[in-house]
């Protein structure tokens, strides 16, 4: 693939006021931008202090310009960045200028895509890119900042050499077929795949860990009305997000709040109270929690200790997902004088009233998600990248059962390596690009 080289040029600050605008632009052409905005040549790599210049030679704005001639800049193309005051105003009157001197808006993403595109970064750092910004946590900020480095790109990278390297001796043994599978055992064929599986394993319980830092985890709040659930989210998010009263059916739709918990976000949503009803509003804002609990990680069943799990709450349970984990949080313990803590893995005591038992409950939440904590080997990661390092296993495993068929022995390692590639951008496809950028800020 071949980056388009065309001028391109975009606000690359966030929206809205501040100290300090910047204008990027990329690409051919920035001679004439420069001429017509700055009136002099800029040196490399330096900050000239410049009066941004409209067309009749009035003052648009002053600031810093800053030249980065390709290969040796972001996208590997003649980059140009103009700081300014950040007022959208004058942004957008520079930006216009920039226009009409030859640039053209720049689409989303597209600073990064033609970054990929020339080399710069993979397809795996300039995701991480995006990530860094969206990050929600600092532990979040600092694996997507692993990843831009290259982290998980040199564990994929270090993966797929040895498929290459186990590959060419398979298609040595079909090119030299005297040697027959004695030759693969020699050079010891099976216990190098079971070292690539090892390390596939590793990678995706680490890249799982990282994709939970990207996106959080869902948690829906169910049960009967009163039995706590909004005093429950207060007590999580520490601040007053739900209203509660003594009224059964006070919340009608579901509530959302992010919370942090070991710097996971915690996506928790609050719900209606589920229970038979006439009242129209009610029906609708329980028909949003079931449609909610298909989307979850982990479903918190709140009970009322004093009453225990009832048959409506038994209902409840068998109407869930089959595979949503589903943790019973008896509350109200702060009635019933009963201890605070985990009874066992899907069972804690609570009072959202007095806080007793939650730290329990965070812990609970976070082990019942696959969270096992951040550590410095932590690199983000996403749903598509597990995606293939599960697709890139199961070829593995394949070729483990069918090593002494070594036209199918190597053709699965090769849909193996295939699917790695997909991670760093080697194998794929422009429509996955195309959705992959397309959720970028524009300017990046």
């Amino acid at each position: 693939m071949i980056a388009s080289n065309d001028l391109i040029a975009a606000i690359a600050t966030a929206p809205g006021r501040g100290g300090v605008g910047v204008i990027r632009l990329s690409g051919q052409g920035l001679a004439g931008v420069v001429a017509g905005l700055v009136g002099r040549a800029l040196q490399p790599r330096h900050a000239h202090f410049a009066r941004f210049k409209a067309q009749d030679g009035a003052v648009i704005d002053e600031g810093l310009a800053l030249y980065f001639p390709g290969p040796a800049s972001f996208t590997g193309e003649d980059v140009l960045e103009l700081q300014g005051h950040g007022g959208p105003v004058v942004l957008r009157m520079l930006l216009a200028r920039c226009v009409e001197l030859g640039a053209r808006h720049a689409q989303p993403g597209e600073f990064t895509r033609r970054a990929f595109l020339n080399g710069k970064l993979d397809l795996a750092q300039a995701e991480a890119v995006a990530d860094l910004i969206d990050a929600q946590s600092e532990a979040a900020a600092r694996s997507a900042l692993k990843s831009l480095d290259g982290a998980f790109s040199r564990e994929i990278n270090a993966l797929t050499e040895q498929m290459i390297t186990l590959r060419m001796l398979v298609e040595a043994t079909i090119d030299f077929p005297e040697e027959d599978i004695d030759f693969l055992q020699a050079a010891d064929a099976r216990g190098k795949l079971a070292q690539i599986d090892e390390q596939l394993a590793r990678v995706l319980a680490t890249a799982s860990q990282g994709r939970m830092l990207r996106e959080g985890l869902h948690v829906v709040l169910i049960g009967q009305p009163n039995v706590g659930k909004s005093s429950l989210l207060n007590a999580l998010a520490g601040t007053d997000v739900a209203i509660v009263t003594d009224i059964a059916g006070t919340t009608r739709d579901t509530v959302r709040e992010l919370i942090q918990l070991d710097g996971v976000p915690l996506h928790v949503i609050d719900t209606a109270g589920l229970r038979e009803t006439e009242d129209a509003v009610e029906k609708i804002g329980i028909a949003r929690t079931w449609q909610a609990l298909e989307k979850a990680d982990l479903a918190l069943l709140l009970l009322d200790s004093r009453e225990g799990i009832t048959a409506h709450d038994e209902a409840i349970l068998q109407r869930l997902p089959a595979q949503l984990p589903v943790l019973r949080v008896f509350n109200k313990i702060d009635l019933t004088g009963e201890q605070s803590g985990a009874v066992d893995d899907y069972e804690v005591h609570v009072s959202a009233q007095t806080g007793a038992g939650l730290d329990t409950l965070r812990q609970r939440l976070l082990a019942l998600a696959g969270w096992h904590g951040a550590n410095e080997g932590v690199f983000i990661a996403r749903e598509r990248h597990l995606d293939a390092i599960r697709r890139a296993a199961g070829h593995v495993d394949s070729a483990a059962h069918a090593f002494n068929a070594l036209e199918l022995f190597a053709e699965e390692l090769r849909l193996a390596q295939q699917a790695l590639n997909e991670i760093t951008g080697e194998f794929t496809s422009d429509d996955l690009l195309g959705v992959i950028f397309s959720r970028f800020c524009i300017g990046k």
